[in-house]
């Protein structure tokens, strides 16, 4: 068993939600503990009940709980909607309004001044939930000298007077009370990071040397757009750019990369079913271009705040005709950094298209996170070392990847195009060349897959030598590696990463001996089960499967893997 203390915190869109959560996140995460943050909002632009969950540890934590030990609730509907997830010595922070639910949780309701409180010091209203911060504080023990230094760097840019003062009597009120809370978890001793998978990606992105960043905003995958148009005044050679729509952005990037310039783009799985053309386009021409593509339930406009994993199939066959590409699935915002840097690197190394697939649970939530940018170099990729006027763009090599050259360079022309082609770019329609440069494409996948063994296409956790093995991908690597602790027999963990091209030899490896292999991933069809039955020939023996949108709870997950442990 593990001590994790669980925090929510809920009210309206305008009420600051996910800023409270991120705030408390950030000072936890600070004073050394590890941290995981949620939110969960409606597909509003205005109104609607917003969430933010927190769960701290002293140790590593993968994922939040449902159950709460504190609830902040900035209005009225946080109490009756989440008073259910509230454990046995839960209290509730109100702001100062009449409901009858506050009687109904009897001493496990604190009403506390955070409007009026607010009012008082002439702070926006939207600071209130500084208030509850400061009594949060008190009811965790926390030293109030060393958070009261924290959160004036936390609050830099937002009115920190203002902000502290409102802890100050958050602190205060509680501490006047008298009111504790039964339940203490031991501080960490090295300060965090706490850091969004959407924010890892684009940091490893800039670590490998991007120049341009080009994107039509979709949630999840929008905030990647957002913070590295901030990062353009601390990077002065990038480029980021919003066009008009997708197909728009990714058009776009493949005339910047035709120039020379490293671009990724970005969008979520149904912005990138507009970009099927010129994906394909890209794995013709064999142009190195990188896709953020994040998943939300589906099919159509689907649920697109919420998250799912029903978009593996879409993302190992889209758009038309056959050439490699890479896929890789981070399962959290360390893995995101590696999958932003990596595969600009791969995609400039192989000239073809690199898939990171996510989720909104890997995009939008914040975790404690160790990110090294000293550990990456840009790769280039093969550069044409002697140029003239019989440079062929798309010669043809042992390891089916051509010399690279960009327009402007003196006395040489570059060609690419859409229509299939023969080593100068000049279209073809016979079948001996429309063949050769379909080998030669091949060639290159030859080549890729030598990568394989170069790179952690998949991770292994637990025992080892357990005849019970449990596959996950992506975003369920956390409730997965959380519900392990709460199993009752030890069990082999296997994360695949790269999901295209499929590490067949080692996923088969680690499998082959097992007696029951238990499928965990977030979708209707069991898209991974059948992935590795089509790529390995082994049957997975069950799955557990979630497709309501929302994550699995790690205490839940462990109760169906431990029943299907003893069957």
């Amino acid at each position: 068993m593990v001590d994790i203390f669980t925090i929510g915190i809920g009210g309206q869109a305008g009420d600051g939600v996910k800023e409270a959560g991120g705030t408390i996140g950030t000072l936890l995460a600070k004073l050394g503990y590890e941290v995981f943050v949620s939110f969960a909002n409606p597909s509003l632009i205005k109104g609607g009940h917003n969430f933010a969950r927190v769960s701290f540890s002293r140790e590593k934590i993968w994922c939040d709980y449902n159950k709460l030990d504190v609830l902040i609730a900035l209005n009225e509907k946080s109490v009756t909607l989440h008073k259910n997830e509230l454990n046995q010595n839960a209290i509730v922070f109100a702001d100062s309004f009449d409901l009858a639910d506050l009687d109904e949780l009897g001493t496990k309701a604190v009403a506390i001044p955070m409007s009026v409180s607010a009012t008082a010091v002439g702070a926006p209203m939207i600071a209130r939930n500084s208030v509850a911060l400061g009594a949060l504080g008190y009811l965790l023990d926390l030293d109030f000298k060393k958070m009261s230094e924290i959160l004036q760097v936390v609050f830099e840019n937002k009115k920190p007077e203002l902000n502290i003062k409102l802890v100050d009597i958050g602190f205060e009120f509680l501490e006047k009370i008298g009111l504790s809370h039964p339940k203490k978890i031991e501080q960490g001793k090295s300060e965090k990071e706490l850091i969004d998978g959407n924010t890892a990606f684009a940091r490893g992105l800039l670590a490998a040397g991007l120049d341009f960043y080009i994107s039509y905003p979709m949630t999840p995958s929008t905030s990647i757009l957002h913070f590295l148009a901030g990062e353009q005044k601390n990077y002065p050679h990038l480029k980021v750019i919003q066009p008009e729509n997708e197909l728009a952005a990714i058009n776009m990037a493949l005339g910047v990369v035709y120039a020379g310039k490293r671009v990724a783009i970005g969008s979520a799985t149904g912005g990138f079913a507009l970009m099927q053309e010129a994906f394909s386009f890209s794995g013709g021409a064999e142009l190195p271009l990188v896709v953020a593509v994040s998943q939300r339930q589906a099919p159509a406009t689907g649920v697109p705040t919420f998250s799912s994993q029903a978009d593996l199939r879409l993302a190992i066959h889209s758009v038309h005709g056959e050439f490699p590409r890479i896929i890789i699935a981070p399962g959290d915002s360390e893995e995101a950094f590696l999958a932003g840097a990596n595969g600009l690197n791969l995609a400039w190394q192989y000239q073809t298209p690199v898939i990171a697939l996510m989720d909104k649970i890997v995009s939008e939530h914040s975790t404690t996170s160790l990110i090294n940018t000293d550990q990456i170099k840009i790769e280039t990729g093969k550069l044409a070392e002697k140029i003239g006027p019989d440079y062929g763009r798309y010669a043809i090599t042992a390891d089916g990847i051509s010399p690279m050259a960009f327009p402007g360079t003196p006395d040489m022309v570059v060609k690419i195009t859409s229509y299939e082609h023969d080593e100068a770019g000049i279209t073809v329609e016979e079948a001996e060349p429309v063949k050769a440069m379909v080998d030669k494409r091949f060639a290159k996948a030859e080549t890729l897959a030598s990568e394989l063994d170069r790179q952690e296409t998949i991770k292994i956790y637990g025992d080892k030598n357990a005849d019970t093995a449990i596959v996950f991908w992506g975003s369920t690597k956390g409730p997965v590696l959380e519900a392990v602790k709460y199993l009752d027999r030890p069990v082999k963990l296997m994360q695949i990463i790269w999901v295209e091209p499929f590490d067949t030899k080692k996923v088969t490896a680690e499998l082959a001996s097992a007696k029951k292999i238990i499928n965990v991933e977030g979708n209707h069809n069991a898209q991974m089960a059948s992935l590795i039955r089509e790529k390995t020939g082994l049957e997975v023996s069950a799955n557990i499967l979630k497709y309501d949108s929302r994550p699995f709870d790690p205490l839940d997950l462990a109760q169906k893997i431990n029943i299907l442990c003893h069957e």
